[in-house]
Formats: C-alpha cells, structure tokens, sequence
C-alpha cells in the first residue's frame, strides 16, 4: 500500500473517480511554496511585485510574532510522541484510517460519481429498509465500506471491523489489538443534493480474554463493547472543507484537510462547546409526533422562556455529521427523540467525542456511553449538546418519542 501521505489525484482524462493516482506530497510545487512562506524566504517577483504594497519601515514589526506551532501539527505528529503520544500501534491504526478518509473525500467531491450516488429504482427508494431492519446500502455507502476495510486491513492493527453495513462483523486479523466500529458515509442519502456527509468510528482494544472463542461469536462479542470503553472516536465531515474530529481521551480536536499537502492539519485544538448554546437542532415536522415533554421544551426555549432568556434558533440539515459539528463549534442540542439512531456505530462514537469537549449525550434519560449494546444494531433516541441545554432538556418528564406513525427518515 502507498503510504498514506501520499496525495490522492483524478488520473487525467480518465472517466472513472475510482482510479487515482498517487503523487508524493514532495513533487509537489505548492508544499515547496508553502514551506518557503513558513520559513519566511518568499520573495514576490515581476507582476506580483509591482502590485505588492511597500510599507513603512514604522508599520513593520522589528520581531515577527512567534508562529502558533500548535496549529500547525498535522494529525499524524499529534498522534505521535509531539502530540498526543498514544503509541506506534494506535498511530498506525490513525494513519491508515485517515488515508480511506481521504480516499472517501475525493469520492463523494467527484462529478463522475453523480450517477453512482443515486439510488436505482427498484431499491425501495430513500428510507427503504433491508430485511434486517437496516437501511439499504447505497452504492457511495458500499464503496466507503470497501475502502476503510481494505485500509484496516493494510494496518496489519485491527481485529475485527463491525460497520453498518455489514449484518455481522468482519474478523480481519488474530493479531490485531483493536477492533473498530464505523458508519463509512452517514447521510448519503442526500448526496444528490450535495448535502454535507461523513464518516463516524469509533476504536476500542480487542478483549484477548475472548480469543478461544469460535471467530463470529468472538467477532460479535468484541464488536458489542460498552461506549465507556473506547480508546479513541471521531468523525470525518465531508463539505466545503473536509474536517477530521477525534479524541483519543485527551479532549476533542479537530483537523482540516489542506489539499495543498494532502494532510489533516489542527485547526481546532482542544474544542469546547460552549455550555450554552442558542440553536437545536431536529426535524420540526415531526412536532406533532412528540410527546408532550419535548414540545414544551422546545416551544418554550424558542420563545425564549427557558432557563436561558433568549430565543433559539432551529438549524436541521438532516445529516448527523453536519448537525453534530455545528452543536459541537456553535453549542446548543442535536437530537433525534425516536428509537432511530444506532448506538454502536453513531451514539456511542459522537457521546465520546463531545463528553470530553465538555458537553453531554444521552437517550434522553440515561448517559449514553453507560449502555451495554445488546445488538450490532440496536437503536435508540440521541440528544448531544452544551452541558446546560442537555440538564435543562433533561428536566422534562417526556422527552423520548415512543411511536412511529411510519416515516422512515
């Protein structure tokens, strides 16, 4: 396998956004420009020259300001012993996920894959379920899929990969010391739309204790560990930029991708989210649909009449990834109160993540990262936010939507 710092490129001419080239991040003419600004040597010439302002020798700082090194580690040195330190096996594991990710962005930014991200006409359509009660896969979901297992795989550092879209786990290795749980590409159903999407995973440490099981129970077993367990999670937001958010228990931390280089670089050290928030964020339509608790929460809130006395705004893009970023920056609550949002592979990751950015998940009653998932798949009702939002919505009686009147999404 290439090594992951490689830079993904359209092979020229070529219809298929499914063949990349791999070109090295030092052949390329920009990262040698970028590294000449850091270290101060670029000097403009010619046109640009002449429309470079001259300034003053009083407007001029005599010592350039010292640069935030911080913000400028890629996600791999935080992984390693100039960041988070969280050792060669984790690191390697973090490198090659990260590469599928990539792979994953120039996937769904592709024009020729317009027609692979819809859903054929005999599928059932949007929201259509599979006979295990799952949604059918799409083919963007399918390739995702592929591509984050082959790269697990090359990480010669997973055991077991349970993914939404499979109906049981995949045993990959005896030797692997963790075993990964992902959602390849969350929202793809509005990928048409050109709707934000991403990826969700989350990492745990394979239970030796269960190695002298047969391999699917061993695989179901391991795949089933409870949320307060994990050793890393994150996200990949696929939009007008591609951010990668993970917390390896050491706070939440974001980096955003400069296709200038190919790499993740910290953008967003150490997020909190504020405790307070002004937006929520969930489908209004259903308003009527909701228990009683919820819809005084929210009328009261919007209307300013809440413990805190502004009025919310409502942001929904119906894309988890998208809704959960923006609560996590802007603070506030994203919520989904019916029996719909997978603990596995969705719940338990996202709970993580904004846990140690200061914030909350839960089912509405109960600490997310506290269930023991029973099923690969099981659902359940999801609100993440700013800690006060989270207690105040909390204080309602019902807040939990126990029916179904037969809408899917």
């Amino acid at each position: 396998m290439a090594s992951p710092a490689f830079l993904l490129y359209p092979t020229t001419g070529h219809p298929n956004p499914a063949s990349l080239s791999l070109v090295p991040p030092l052949a390329s003419p920009a990262i040698r420009s970028l590294r000449t600004l850091r270290h101060g040597l670029s000097i403009p010439s010619g046109r640009a020259m002449r429309r470079t302002p001259l300034l003053s020798p009083s407007v001029v700082p005599k010592t350039a300001p010292p640069p935030n090194c911080e913000r400028h580690l890629t996600l791999l040195e935080y992984v390693a012993k100039g960041g988070a330190d969280v050792g060669d096996d984790l690191a390697v594991l973090l490198t090659h996920l990260q590469y599928a990710c990539k792979r994953i962005a120039a996937l769904v930014a592709s024009p020729f894959n317009a027609d692979v991200g819809r859903i054929p006409e005999d599928s059932g359509g949007v929201g259509s379920l599979s006979s295990s009660g799952r949604d059918k896969p799409k083919p963007l979901d399918i390739l995702s899929n592929d591509m984050i297992l082959a790269s697990l795989r090359n990480s010669g550092k997973v055991a077991v990969m349970a993914s939404e879209e499979d109906d049981i786990p995949v045993w990959i290795s005896d030797h692997g010391p963790f075993v990964v749980v992902v959602d390849p590409l969350d929202g793809s159903r509005n990928i048409d739309a050109s709707i934000p999407t991403g990826t969700i995973f989350g990492i745990y440490n394979r239970l030796a204790e269960l190695d002298h099981l047969p391999v699917e129970e061993k695989a179901q077993l391991n795949s089933l560990q409870s949320g307060n367990r994990l050793v890393a999670a994150g996200y990949v937001l696929y939009s007008s930029a591609t951010i990668l958010c993970i917390s390896v228990g050491s706070g939440t931390h974001a980096f955003t991708l400069d296709h200038s280089t190919g790499e993740f670089v910290l953008t967003h050290p150490s997020i909190q989210v504020p405790p307070r928030g002004q937006i929520y964020s969930v489908n209004d339509a259903r308003y009527f649909d909701w228990p009683d608790g919820l819809r005084q929460y929210i009328d009261t809130v919007r209307q300013g009449k809440g413990q805190f006395p502004k009025k919310y705004s409502a942001r929904y893009i119906c894309s988890l990834v998208a809704d959960f970023h923006r609560t996590l920056v802007y603070g506030g609550v994203v919520m989904n109160p019916r029996d719909h949002l997978r603990l596995v592979y969705e719940a338990n990751p996202l709970s993580f993540l904004i846990e140690h950015a200061g914030g909350r998940g839960s089912d509405g009653k109960t600490r997310i990262l506290s269930f023991q998932p029973v099923e690969l798949h099981q659902r359940l009702p999801l609100f993440l936010g700013s800690i006060d939002d989270m207690n105040e919505l909390e204080s309602y009686d019902s807040i939990q939507q126990k029916i179904n009147p037969g809408y899917d999404v």
